[in-house]
């Protein structure tokens, strides 16, 4: 999908107290055909997504009250919104734990405007679908597994029990991988390789730790769940379950 056939009008929450970075950003993206609301903390971004349907949140991690990193905890348990995390500093525990937390991806400042703007649209296409491009199993279908059910054209999970289980758009990614390459090692190298075009996150080994312990703690939930993902000690991990394909 080319740049300019992305919605032009995604709503984009931009939750940063330096009024004028906030701005700055906002005037950017607006340039850039998105709909922008700002936001000083995290109780001013609570009420903008009480009262508006947001498409994605660029997430400051130094805010004054709630870090960004509490409110990234708190709105994934609500909801699984596009998250960016912006981290001042770069560090590898920020990027880290705001992927534990539930974001898609990050941004350490200063960034530029092109890397912004490429990433929110990445994040934004990665959370719609690509519509002008296919994707495995996008004519309907769904992929099953120990009982659980992939729909690849809602990018939705549903549980044995049918219960539906939210997933960020970085472990959906990590799990379509996971399927389309069953009961085979790959290692954290292939995963990334796989996943290049759709992983909402920055290619790293850590990267790919984190978030296949996020994933691993939907899918076995408790001690006693069958076991899905297998980690392969010194090779990688493995989709451990048969998969099949229906319509």
């Amino acid at each position: 999908m080319a740049p300019d056939s992305l919605p032009q009008e995604a709503h984009i929450l931009v939750v940063e107290d330096d009024g004028e970075m906030r701005t700055l950003i906002a005037k950017f993206l607006r340039q850039n055909g998105f709909r922008v609301t700002g936001a000083r903390d995290g109780r001013e971004m609570w009420e903008v997504l009480a009262g508006a349907s947001v498409d994605l949140v660029l997430l400051d991690v130094m805010l004054p009250g709630a870090s960004g990193l509490d409110l990234c905890r708190a709105l994934r348990a609500k909801s699984g919104v596009p998250i960016i995390m912006v981290t001042a500093r770069g560090e590898e525990t920020d990027r880290v734990l705001g992927l534990e937390l539930g974001a898609d991806d990050y941004i350490p400042k200063p960034f530029g405007r092109a890397e912004l703007l490429a990433r929110v649209r990445a994040l934004l296409r990665r959370s719609r679908g690509e519509a002008g491009e296919p994707m495995a199993g996008q004519a309907g279908e769904r992929i099953l597994f120990a009982d659980w059910s992939l729909d690849t054209r809602r990018r939705e999970l549903s549980a044995p029990d049918g219960t539906a289980v939210d997933l960020s758009g970085g472990e959906y990614d990590l799990l379509l991988a996971f399927c389309e390459h069953a009961q085979r090692v790959l290692s954290r190298d292939q995963l990334l390789d796989l996943a290049r075009n759709r992983m909402a996150f920055n290619g790293t080994e850590r990267s790919v730790d984190v978030m296949v312990s996020r994933l691993r703690r939907k899918l076995e939930p408790t001690d006693d769940s069958p076991s899905i993902i297998k980690t392969v000690r010194g090779a990688g991990y493995m989709l451990v379950p048969t998969v099949k394909r229906a319509t």
